[in-house]
């Protein structure tokens, strides 16, 4: 009974921090990050403004999905800390979760009480994202247990670890430099896709801005052709392996719908189903790489343990 209460825990947690990550890009997208003034925590020096407009709504609706998600990353934490600690990876991650959810809710409190940079913003939403997948592994340990989720069983060849491990770092550029576009409202600097100007399309960016944009469509350009190389690769020599097998084929999935996303965003002119879209699945791209990483981390295990059995 304890450990079906902790999964529904897990999988709500994760949910929740889902909910975190879309709620920050919704701030942020819909120019919301003064509405509670620069009053924090409290909303414009009080619990709960009377003339509660649209901004206010949304940063305020924010505020209290994160603290909801503060208290049970920490239940989470300490919980899974007790129930499986014993696999290796539970402490580190639970102590990750919660740091970084810490760090995520001080950038965006010292945003709102005395400013920050563009290039302090950015970071915001790389580090929400790392707590989420901190989160969403914890949610898989605890599946282990019952072997609903194994990755005891997983060997990947030298090759595709690298570029796993190198596909991983380099999303962190693209995820940056996507929060970048969006604090510098650089979202439109280039009216058209995928060049700035379809109609002289060989001409250089003209002004930071463009600079900034176009910056980022490569970024995304080289990410989605990094990991559609990778799933070829899955797909010729991991159908054995149904876990990298899979994950890899929707892994393809999420960057090829990322970038179409992120061209109806510009297409549509920042229509906010499109943009919250954009956000969703790089949440989830992250959260699946991140997943790979620890696929990695047991394969090194396995690999030893053979190599001391022989």
């Amino acid at each position: 009974m304890q450990q079906k209460a902790l999964k529904i825990l897990g999988i709500l947690t994760t949910l929740v921090m889902l909910f975190v990550l879309l709620g920050g890009a919704l701030v942020t997208k819909t120019d919301s990050g003064a509405g509670c003034g620069q009053s924090w925590p409290l909303c414009h020096g009080v619990l709960l403004p009377e003339n509660l407009e649209f901004e206010t709504v949304v940063e305020l609706s924010h505020r209290v999905v994160s603290a909801v998600a503060g208290i049970l990353v920490l239940l989470l934490s300490v919980w899974s800390w007790r129930a499986v600690g014993h696999k290796r990876e539970t402490k580190f991650l639970a102590i990750l979760a919660f740091v970084f959810l810490m760090v995520q809710a001080l950038i965006g409190a010292g945003a709102v009480v005395w400013g920050q940079s563009d290039v302090i913003l950015a970071l915001h939403f790389g580090i929400s994202l790392i707590s989420f997948a901190s989160v969403l592994l914890l949610t898989l340990l605890i599946f282990e247990v019952d072997r609903k989720f194994d990755a005891n069983s997983i060997v990947i060849d030298t090759r595709m670890r690298f570029h796993t491990i190198g596909i991983m770092l380099y999303i962190f550029i693209v995820v940056y430099s996507g929060a970048f576009v969006r604090h510098t409202d650089s979202n439109l600097a280039c009216a058209d896709w995928p060049f700035c100007t379809n109609s002289q399309w060989m001409s250089l960016p003209l002004n930071t801005p463009q600079w900034i944009q176009m910056g980022h469509r490569l970024a995304a350009l080289l990410i989605f052709v990094w990991i559609t190389y990778i799933a070829i690769i899955a797909f010729r020599n991991y159908q054995h392996q149904k876990v990298i097998y899979y994950g890899w084929m929707i892994a393809f999935g999420l960057v090829l719908a990322q970038v179409t996303t992120g061209a109806f965003v510009v297409i549509t002119r920042l229509n906010l189903i499109f943009a919250l879209s954009h956000a969703l699945i790089i949440s989830l791209l992250f959260g699946l790489l991140s997943y790979f990483i620890l696929l990695i981390s047991r394969s090194k295990a396995n690999s030893k343990k053979n190599d001391w059995q022989l």
